[in-house]
């Protein structure tokens, strides 16, 4: 909990930070560049200023992503990242679409520069401070190991890339290439476009449980197979939960090992997934005793109620019945094999304890859905 609190803590310190610096440069791009008609400039700002919104989403799914999991979110909090990355892209796409409309109309009626060293000068603060917040916030994003923090990392990188765009265009528009402002402009839109649907492709991704890239399923499949008891496995699925991972897996197992066996190699293959592959948070093993994708049990088949009922009246005739100590119950291939324990104690000799097993054997094979007794003496 106290590691959790920390990496929060770390997440929040440097969104609030890379507010701060977007809140200064969109405020200084925008004003610049209306000062000095510089579309390039104010498309750059408008672009800071959504790199603010992030900033604000980024710090609200951080919060409440972070939250224990509870009676209406079973499973956590952690898609309010997810679902805060897609509303982060859409707004992305929109401010792109204000700022190439605006690049578009600034063709039909062009309008002349000035202040242009001026406008320079904020470009190259700008390049100079968001390439200082992406250093920061990946570092952050990458300790944390937060998918949100690192695409807000990209967004800090991507407002350097749009500054130097702006640097070049309102360079070449001074030097007396007409146009060039405005074509910048456009290209700060589309890139910034680009980074939107970037953004909601991959939450998407995320919302419709879309399994993890094949490098890591096939890792994941490799640790599964190297746990000792573990003889196949199938109906791999993987998901991804913000920054998590879930895995569901049914693995096979030797069909006549006991409960408690099963169950330890059951947890054996979930700690080792955790502990071995990276950000798998929650993994549900299945336990089957043949391949259920070839074989099912079948529901047809008696509960053990039921059968307890058939063997009893099938052991009618032996008194020793009355004395049996515990009955397994194997569910395999669509029939039943059981396992009866007796004491030693109702023989007085080998000879009568195996006439006793063969009597026993002979009676439960009577019942139509066993095929294999065995009969131990302890």
């Amino acid at each position: 909990m106290g590691l959790l609190n920390t990496e929060l803590q770390a997440k929040k310190r440097i969104t609030v930070i890379g507010a701060v610096v977007n809140l200064v440069l969109s405020a200084g791009k925008i004003s610049c560049g209306l000062l000095g008609q510089s579309q390039a400039l104010i498309a750059d700002g408008f672009h800071s200023l959504s790199d603010l919104l992030t900033d604000a989403l980024v710090y609200y799914a951080s919060h409440h992503g972070s939250q224990d999991a509870d009676e209406e979110h079973p499973y956590g909090h952690a898609r309010f990242e997810t679902l805060a990355t897609v509303v982060l892209g859409s707004v992305l796409i929109a401010v792109a679409g204000v700022i190439i409309w605006d690049a578009a109309m600034r063709f039909f009626n062009p309008q002349t520069l000035s202040y242009g060293w001026f406008i320079l000068a904020v470009a190259i603060i700008s390049i100079a401070s968001k390439e200082v917040m992406y250093h920061l916030t990946m570092t952050t994003a990458e300790e944390t190991q937060s998918s949100l923090l690192k695409a807000n990392a990209w967004h800090h990188r991507s407002d350097a890339i749009s500054s130097f765009i702006v640097l070049i265009g309102v360079g070449l528009e001074m030097a007396g290439y007409k146009y060039f402002d405005s074509i910048a402009a456009l290209v700060v839109g589309f890139m910034v476009v680009k980074i939107g649907f970037d953004l909601v492709l991959s939450a998407s991704k995320e919302l419709v449980d879309t399994a993890l890239d094949a490098d890591t399923v096939g890792r994941i499949k490799r640790v599964i197979l190297d746990v000792k008891g573990v003889r196949e496995l199938h109906f791999l699925r993987t998901r991804k939960m913000g920054e998590l991972a879930l895995v569901d897996v049914h693995i096979l197992v030797a069909p006549m090992i006991s409960v408690s066996e099963g169950h330890l190699i059951s947890e054996t293959v979930r700690l080792s997934l955790v502990e071995r592959v990276e950000n798998i948070g929650e993994v549900m093993v299945h336990i089957d005793p043949e391949d259920d994708e070839e074989v099912s049990p079948s529901l047809e088949l008696p509960l053990r109620e039921q059968l307890l009922v058939k063997l009893h009246d099938s052991w009618d005739g032996l008194p020793q019945k009355a004395q049996i100590k515990n009955i397994n119950l194997h569910y395999l291939d669509g029939h039943v094999v059981i396992e009866v324990e007796l004491p030693l104690e109702v023989g007085d000799s080998p000879q009568a304890l195996q006439e006793l097993s063969k009597a026993f054997a002979k009676a439960a094979l009577k019942v139509n859905e066993v095929v294999k007794a065995k009969v131990l003496f302890s």
